[in-house]
């Protein structure tokens, strides 16, 4: 069994408790009442890379990324995913955790996988020595003792160079379509993993977000909020977006689940798959 806990693992609540196929039940109860014990937020995950949380987080992020290549700024992007409702915005959350935590991840998948593009913009920051606040310098630069997030014209000299050798021509974005494109990004890789069985239900999904990522509590989770929001709604958006010019349209094509799902009228809360 894996007991993923969430850094710092000392204050964040969460913890992925990592089922495995041949998990004993006995286990997995000691387990659960293990996170009990101490205090944390218990949600059983089945195998795969990124297990709930951080898989659908990376989805996220390219979502973002995606944004920065289109016209947006990363202060831009936090504002409008602070403005929803998000505890922080995907570039300040990376110069918390240290960008070159990704840039190692990246490095690896490129040795694995030689015929995928796996570099961001990300990249360049990383190659000029800006990893985030340790540094006082990635996405943001940051004042000596301070962690306020002050927006610095070298990164947007940086993106500009990598969307000119992209040869992305750079285009205004409304804040309402930051939030969409990275909130339905969240919930169509939450589709996915519903349908593979690496999360039971949705609000294992949702209790996952409100408890480790700073998903707003009065949303009530991504999944929550799909359904509220309309399955049918998101699927016409993530097949709007994947009909765009320069897409990836695999990434936006809306997941299995969530086509069927809006098909039938129905909503993910109602949806029970097998246990992870």
């Amino acid at each position: 069994i894996g007991l993923h806990f969430f850094s710092p693992a000392n204050v964040m609540r969460l913890l992925e408790v990592v089922r495995g196929a041949k998990t004993g039940k006995d286990v997995l109860a000691t387990a659960m009442r293990l996170a009990k014990t101490i205090g944390k937020v218990a949600v059983v995950s089945g195998v795969c890379d990124g297990f709930i949380g951080n898989r659908m987080l990376a989805r996220y992020g390219a979502a973002a990324h995606d944004l920065i290549m289109a016209g947006a700024l990363p202060h831009q992007v936090d504002a409008a995913l602070q403005e929803f409702g998000m505890a922080m915005g995907p570039f300040r959350v990376g110069d918390l955790a240290g960008l070159d935590i990704g840039w190692a991840l990246r490095k690896r998948r490129s040795a694995e996988f030689p015929d995928r593009d796996y570099s961001t913009v990300a990249d360049d920051l990383c190659e000029a020595g800006r990893f985030g606040q340790k540094t006082s310098a990635g996405w943001y630069r940051y004042e000596a003792g301070s962690r306020h997030p002050i927006p610095d014209p070298k990164v947007t000299a940086i993106i500009e160079q990598y969307r000119r050798q992209k040869g992305i021509t750079p285009r205004l974005l409304r804040a309402e379509e930051i939030v969409e494109r990275c909130i339905y990004a969240l919930i169509n890789e939450g589709a996915r993993i519903l349908e593979d069985g690496v999360a039971q239900r949705s609000s294992d999904i949702d209790l996952v977000y409100l408890s480790g990522y700073g998903f707003p509590a009065y949303r009530g989770g991504p999944m929550f909020y799909a359904d509220q929001t309309g399955l049918h709604d998101i699927v016409r958006t993530l097949r709007r977006i994947a009909a765009l010019p320069g897409v990836d349209t695999a990434f936006w094509t809306p997941a299995p689940l969530l086509a069927r799902l809006a098909q039938q009228g129905k909503t993910f809360s109602g949806f029970k798959g097998s246990a992870p």
